[in-house]
């Protein structure tokens, strides 16, 4: 089993900032693509970053410039710092990992797994 434990969210005033951790632990042997997601009510469920095991990432145009996605390879870890948040930021942000697992007596490679997601709300 793969757990994903995610922290860092809250309320905020706009202009401000907040830093998300995602913690994945469990059978895990190794962990590809990392990234957060967001979802705003009534919306889909957006891409906000990504960040691949060798650290190129990719960022949704709304956020470039203002938020950073990075990892901790050795702690199974994945960060966002946002920055110069907006209203429109405000969404349940949701981390999700690509990974190489073992499950028993068998591997399985590029399973996908989803955080339990973290509220941010950013209003005055």
């Amino acid at each position: 089993q793969v757990q994903l434990v995610e922290s860092g969210g809250g309320l905020v005033q706009p202009g401000g900032s907040l830093r998300l951790s995602c913690a994945a632990s469990g059978s895990i042997s190794s962990i590809n693509a990392m990234g957060w997601y967001r979802q705003a009510p009534g919306k889909q469920r957006e891409l906000v970053a990504g960040i691949t095991r060798g650290g190129s990432t990719n960022y949704a145009g709304s956020v470039k410039g203002r938020f950073t996605i990075s990892r901790d390879n050795a702690k199974n870890t994945v960060y966002l710092q946002m920055n110069s948040l907006k209203p429109e930021d405000t969404a349940v942000y949701y981390c999700n990992i690509d990974a190489d697992v073992v499950e028993g007596l068998w591997a399985r490679r590029g399973v996908d797994y989803w955080g339990q997601g973290t509220q941010v709300t950013v209003s005055s």
